[in-house]
């Protein structure tokens, strides 16, 4: 991984991404409420998968300039595809890929898509989990670290933040896993700050339907992070 991207410990608020959007009445609300990332589900298995309620069209109409589209696993073709038709700007990676895979993939990618990949936090140790982080590729334009699961995300489950604290982190970073309106003070526990809180399932009435509500008091909370 570069290091030469290597960020100093931010102050800076966090940036917000909203995840497993399906509904484009909600997408343009969270517009009007200046959401930086909108996370587009593009894994079949998923509760929130975009394609049960949106066309990659009506994707790729969404006047926005960070939307992420989240893969696991998923054939380079089809990503190349729907990256092409719902315009999107960020790619991301929820899966096993590999560094071979990612190199390819940015190999074909529009240049200007930025690649963020995850990394599934469960029972690893520190040391295991920065040898991970050591072997991404220098393609990857952010990690993101999310609660493992069979389920690939969206679990409402969040893992230990304090083992954040003891591992390098060379680029910014997306923090995802069951953040809350009512842990969403906890972030103070973590040294070397995220660049985006990544929210999803606690923020929902039902999968893939958001809380307007709920949002606007977490982006009013961490305004003042």
């Amino acid at each position: 991984m570069n290091s030469a991207h290597q960020p100093s410990t931010n102050n800076q608020q966090p940036k917000l991404k909203v995840c497993g959007l399906t509904k484009l009445d909600q997408i343009q609300e969270l517009i009007s409420l200046d959401v930086d990332f909108m996370g587009f589900i593009f894994y079949e298995k998923s509760s929130r998968y975009a394609l049960d309620h949106l066309s990659l069209k009506e994707i790729a109409e969404v006047p926005h300039f960070k939307k992420v589209g989240v893969f696991v696993n998923e054939n380079l073709e089809k990503i190349i595809e729907i990256s092409g038709k719902a315009g999107l700007n960020f790619i991301q990676l929820h899966g096993d890929e590999t560094s071979e895979y990612i190199a390819e993939l940015t190999k074909q990618l529009n240049q200007e898509i930025k690649i963020i990949k995850v990394i599934r936090i469960g029972n690893q140790t520190s040391d295991e989990l920065q040898k991970t982080i050591n072997h991404q590729p220098s393609t990857v334009n952010y990690l993101l670290f999310d609660t493992d699961s069979k389920a690939f995300g969206g679990t409402g489950q969040t893992f230990d933040w304090n083992i954040l604290n003891n591992i390098d982190i060379p680029i910014p970073y997306f923090l995802s896993g069951g953040i809350s309106l009512e842990n969403v003070h906890q972030l103070s526990t973590i040294n070397h700050q995220p660049t985006v809180l990544d929210i999803n399932s606690k923020f929902e009435t039902e999968p893939g339907i958001k809380d307007l509500k709920r949002i606007k008091i977490f982006k009013n909370l961490i305004s003042n992070i």
